[in-house]
């Protein structure tokens, strides 16, 4: 079951901070800068350009505790900063970091960022915000559907970190979110992001304006588990809670969903904690996304974390390729049916007035 809040937020404060040159030209860059030595770090490098240094260690765990305690502050190259679509969950993503603290041991950002897992901030988010009005109105998930035409051009800035993750030493989000809220668009949007953290004080009285749905990740206790370094989830709900009576869109991102011991009971319990932490009127949204891994994944997972207990076995699983012909497994057919055929009827009783995006 789940138990009242605590009361302190969890916050990241990295170990060891790298900054190029061209972010310590960036105001944005400077004000990072502020923030750090404000939550007391002391080790921060100023390069005299913008290559990053080897973080490599005498082995993989060597290398990834190193990297996961590093804060790199960059500026984006240009193909980091175009728009890319990320259907289901938006129309596009774009980059406000890449990296993230937290320790999930079935994080899928193990198969897709590549190198040591550093966490890079951008120092230039004035630039990469500007950018996206030229795609307004030309996304395929939300813009112009007759489903969820309604939520504008949305786009999607958790798709390689959690941005609250970061904020009290970066300030971006605060500043992604005034934006979005502030700025002369040339149509509707939305911005979206989900976060396994909870410390949303500073968010609550921004001039969102309703344009930024905020979206905590859940899930039941045998999967809590595996996320290490992250607030719990009872404390995610909590902090949902006070975005939604601050006015905020919010959602629930129930993931990775997994077939535990006596899980119908235990996620009917999940939903429960949501509801109650809730106002009636919230503005919610839930998206269901199953648990899946790639073979590269699943070897960069095992060199982070070579004793987890996660269910990585290949051979009780359904192979399938993906839309450029990378594999990936997910549960089999039966179980897959079980899952979703329980949560499209559990989710309207529990949270009635929640709309449910996808299922995947």
């Amino acid at each position: 079951m789940l138990t009242d809040a605590p009361a302190k937020p969890v916050l990241w404060t990295p170990r060891h901070v790298l900054v190029t040159a061209s972010a310590q030209a960036e105001p944005h860059g400077r004000a990072i800068l502020d923030r750090l030595a404000a939550a007391g770090v002391e080790d921060v490098t100023l390069l005299s350009g913008d290559r990053l240094p080897p973080l490599r260690g005498d082995d993989d765990r060597a290398t990834y505790a190193r990297a996961k305690k590093t804060l790199a502050v960059v500026t984006s190259a240009a193909s980091k900063r175009r728009p890319t679509p990320i259907p289901p969950s938006a129309d596009f993503s774009f980059p406000l970091a890449e990296g993230c603290p937290g320790h999930c041991q079935y994080c899928y950002l193990a198969g897709s960022l590549s190198g040591p897992p550093i966490t890079r901030v951008y120092a230039d988010l004035p630039r990469i915000l500007a950018g996206l009005d030229e795609v307004v109105g030309t996304g395929g998930v939300t813009s112009g559907t007759q489903a969820r035409g309604h939520e504008g051009t949305t786009f999607e800035a958790s798709c390689y970190t959690d941005p609250l993750a970061l904020e009290h030493v970066t300030g971006s989000l605060a500043a992604t979110v005034t934006h979005f809220g502030t700025h002369e668009w040339p149509g509707p949007v939305q911005l979206r992001l989900t976060t396994k953290y909870d410390d949303v004080e500073g968010l609550l009285d921004l001039p969102h304006h309703g344009r930024t749905r905020i979206r905590a990740s859940v899930n039941v206790a045998d999967v809590e588990r595996f996320e290490g370094g992250t607030a719990r989830v009872r404390s995610r709900l909590h902090a949902l809670g006070r975005l939604a009576r601050a006015g905020y869109p919010v959602g629930l991102t129930i993931a990775p969903i997994m077939p535990v011991e006596d899980w119908a009971a235990r996620y009917g319990e999940l939903l429960d904690a949501a509801a109650a932490e809730l106002p009636a009127d919230a503005d919610l949204t839930v998206e269901c996304i199953t648990h899946r891994f790639t073979p590269k994944s699943k070897d960069v997972q095992l060199g982070w974390y070579p004793r987890t207990k996660l269910d990585l076995e290949e051979s009780t699983r359904t192979r399938k390729h993906g839309k450029f012909g990378a594999v990936k497994y997910v549960y089999d057919r039966d179980t897959m049916r079980e899952l979703r055929t329980w949560f499209e009827a559990a989710l309207p009783q529990r949270l009635p007035a929640a709309r449910f995006l996808y299922w995947t």
